[in-house]
């Protein structure tokens, strides 16, 4: 494989930072842009719009009193009757990349997680959104594309889960 990034290519960036003994855990996608184009192409928009679906079933799901594992259920069963193809694999955060606090799936726990997802929510607790939704791209003849999403998210004091600083809705553009 060639360690070149290529034009049309998408990328995936996955990082953490840790400063003021808080931890971060964060993946955004980019675009490298084809000669003459001046945005992605339409499918991929789709394909990220998809991810942004997935976290806010995410977030609606999320309350406090929930376990993990109940959350869990109702996201994939949403995400299903609405035809997304995804895979939910979210994580407490806090002075660890992985905090105490339920687990929301893991990649190759998509039916509970068994101990780590029977925890609750409480009031005050960091997530980092971690998961992912694979789309066909019609412009790529129909290939399947990963668009792989985490940002931090907060369940607030009066129950309310939301975004920490924002998410990513639109695709990082490389010239």
């Amino acid at each position: 494989i060639s360690p070149v990034i290529l034009r049309g290519v998408i990328l995936h960036c996955d990082f953490g930072i840790i400063a003021m003994g808080m931890s971060t855990d964060t993946q955004h996608m980019a675009y490298v842009l084809l000669a003459g184009e001046t945005e992605a192409p339409k499918g991929l928009k789709g394909a990220l719009a998809n991810a942004n679906r997935l976290q806010d079933i995410l977030l609606k799901e999320t309350r406090v009193g929930r376990s993990g594992n109940e959350i869990l259920v109702s996201v994939l069963n949403t995400m299903h009757s609405e035809g997304l193809d995804g895979t939910m694999y979210t994580h407490p955060i806090g002075d660890h990349g992985h905090g105490a606090g339920p687990l929301i799936g893991l990649w190759d726990y998509q039916n509970g997680v068994p101990g780590r997802g029977d925890p609750f929510v409480i009031p005050g607790m960091w997530f980092s959104t971690e998961l992912q939704v694979t789309t066909p791209v019609p412009e790529w003849d129909g290939q399947r594309v990963r668009m792989a999403l985490e940002e931090e998210a907060e369940v607030t004091l009066e129950g309310e889960m939301r975004w920490v600083l924002r998410r990513q809705t639109e695709l990082h553009l490389i010239h």
